[in-house]
């Protein structure tokens, strides 16, 4: 079944199991609680997998869509979808590697609003979290979602100790979405 976003768009996928896409259900959430701050926003994708939550960010209206993917077949796709949503007025960007690195090379020094869905068996929730603080990525009023594994989440007091603010925290079945804002206007 191919991946769809909103209008019933639908998406250049990979075969197989390699990416894991934010499921329709928790992608419609999200874009919910933040659908007043869409239009003309400065979006980070990290571990951007399918690309769909960038996309879903570009038909939203988001002038600055940037994202972070490690698979280079992954980052064809994500280019090819990225390229056919985004109007004249719209900027993508996508930066193959190393998230941890490629952090360091953003073009664009802040974001309104950060999507983070790593592997959810990975090692780069904390260091990553601390990357995006060190390096001031979210604007004073932006927010960031950090997607992960309801039986496995991060480890909140850690993510809290490196400066971030919790916002809420959403559960959707096996999936748990953390929302937290950053450094203070």
């Amino acid at each position: 079944m191919p991946l769809r976003i909103s209008g019933q768009r639908s998406l250049k996928t990979l075969p197989g199991h390699n990416t894991r896409p934010t499921s329709a259900k928790v992608r419609q959430a999200i874009f919910n609680i933040w659908q007043g701050r869409l239009e003309g926003c400065y979006w980070l994708d990290l571990c951007a997998g399918t690309g769909a939550m960038g996309a879903e960010a570009l038909v939203r209206g988001a002038q600055w869509v940037v994202g972070i993917e490690q698979s280079p077949q992954a980052c064809q796709a994500i280019r090819q979808n990225w390229s056919a949503l985004a109007q004249p007025h719209q900027h993508t960007l996508l930066l193959r590697g190393d998230v941890r690195q490629k952090l360091l090379q953003l073009p664009v020094p802040q974001f309104d609003l950060i999507y983070f869905d790593p592997p959810y068996k990975s090692d780069l929730y904390l260091p990553v979290l601390r990357l995006l603080w060190q390096q001031r990525c979210l604007k004073p009023t932006g927010e960031i979602a950090v997607e992960c594994h309801t039986k496995n989440p991060p480890a909140l007091e850690a993510i809290l100790a490196i400066g971030w603010q919790q916002q809420r925290i959403k559960i959707y079945g096996s999936t748990t979405v953390l929302f937290f804002c950053g450094h203070p206007i």
